[in-house]
């Protein structure tokens, strides 16, 4: 987990010397949990950073609602409560951290005791062991008997969420308890991405690029299409990020049509199309582009058909993109245009999604807020031709400039590519 200084000041990146956790001032997490406070009210909340699974040799991941209310993302058990209530204001917001285990950190790192150290590091005045969570769990509990849901609910074929599975228990032991939903509230307040958010998706777009610039430089007829996947990904590594922010797609031919192909393993021949869907994550920000290139640097009279209609599509869908407006609209706006040139039923999916700690970030109900960062992708899907097209950009919601498209750099108008891709 980084932290470092900044120049940035709290509120924008733009000013005095201040504390920052992965890309975020520490300021920024404590007013995240103070408007989670005030929301409150009078009910206990609980937010779940989840667990490492012992048998997986691998990087754990917060919960993107723990990370975005905390920074931290190296803290396997973690619980963060929300108690309005309690009469001493330091203990309103305690982070419970898992209990040092000298054995275990031989293994997985060692961990650091609690200390002025650790809660200057953390930006959080009480943090404590998981071994006091259920007194404390209990006392405020039977201080409020109201419990607020924080995480998304889940279908009845899935194990619920972890707040309403320890609230459920506490319920069956303090009478009078009831339960209030806030399900909608970290996703309206995750949807607007802060200054900071912003600068690091850009950062991801940036590197992103550099990936797709590898890409259209090395791309040729004969290489395969996880060739194509090590390219994007190489370059994504080289230039600032850890890991692709997804599975990387990179279906040539008829595995284009493909939605969520990943087989990513056939040899590319002259005349294909590939598909390549791929982004960079960047401190935990993911980015997610979709371009379509020529394996041999030029489109055919009907690969150059198809996509001119796809990219007359998404950038009337972009057009159609300003703060408070619906997915709904977004999408007529492609799907009028792809539907007027006769291909209305090879665009059969949705036209775009949120995008922040989750590629598919969760979304609030509702208009699209100002500062939003959503995807834009149409496409068509051939598969009797053997090609598909989709075009995929990251566009910032704005009030007054519409969408901004943060990933424009990497090229997507048929001239554009061609000229890359003629530098080979």
């Amino acid at each position: 987990m980084a932290k470092t200084k900044s120049t940035n000041a709290a509120s924008s990146p733009a000013a005095a010397t201040i504390e920052m956790l992965n890309g975020i001032p520490l300021a920024g997490y404590a007013a995240r949990r103070e408007s989670v406070l005030k929301t409150l009210k009078d009910s206990v909340a609980l937010v779940f950073a989840g667990d490492m699974d012992a048998s997986i040799h691998g990087e754990f991941r917060s919960h993107p609602h723990f990370q975005y209310l905390t920074g931290i993302v190296d803290e396997p058990g973690a619980i963060l409560l929300f108690d309005p209530l309690n009469p001493v204001e330091s203990r309103r917001t305690i982070l419970f951290l898992k209990p040092l285990n000298p054995e275990l950190e031989k293994w997985d790192g060692f961990r650091e005791e609690i200390s002025s150290k650790l809660k200057a590091k953390y930006g959080v005045g009480t943090i404590m062991r998981t071994t006091a969570f259920a007194r404390f769990l209990l006392e405020s509990t039977k201080r409020a008997k109201k419990f607020a849901l924080l995480h998304p609910l889940a279908a009845h074929t899935a194990a619920v969420s972890p707040d309403l599975d320890v609230f459920r228990k506490s319920a069956e032991r303090i009478p009078g308890s009831s339960f209030v939903d806030h399900t909608q509230l970290l996703a309206v307040m995750r949807a607007a991405k802060c200054p900071y958010e912003i600068a690091l998706m850009q950062r991801a777009a940036d590197i992103t690029a550099k990936g797709y610039e590898a890409v259209l430089s090395g791309l040729k007829p004969g290489i395969t299409e996880f060739d194509v996947q090590e390219l994007a990904e190489h370059g994504y590594r080289a230039n600032g990020s850890r890991k692709p922010a997804y599975g990387t797609i990179a279906g040539g031919a008829f595995n284009a049509t493909v939605l969520h192909y990943h087989g990513n393993r056939e040899p590319l021949k002259d005349g294909d199309l590939i598909l390549l869907d791929s982004g960079a994550d960047y401190m935990g920000y993911a980015c997610d582009v979709t371009r379509t290139f020529p394996v041999n640097g030029k489109f055919t009279k009907r690969q150059r058909e198809i996509y001119e209609i796809v990219l007359e599509a998404q950038l009337a869908a972009i057009a159609a993109t300003k703060a408070g407006t619906t997915f709904a609209a977004i999408d007529k706006a492609a799907r009028d245009v792809i539907t007027k040139a006769g291909y209305g039923d090879a665009f059969f999916h949705g036209c775009g999604h949120h995008l922040g700690l989750e590629v598919h970030d969760i979304t609030p109900e509702g208009a699209i807020p100002e500062n939003a960062i959503i995807t834009i992708e149409p496409g068509i899907y051939l598969p009797s031709e053997n090609f598909g097209v989709r075009i995929e950009d990251d566009i910032l919601v704005t009030r007054k400039a519409g969408g901004v498209n943060i990933t424009a750099a990497i090229p997507k108008t048929v001239a554009e590519i061609e000229k890359a891709m003629s530098r080979r």
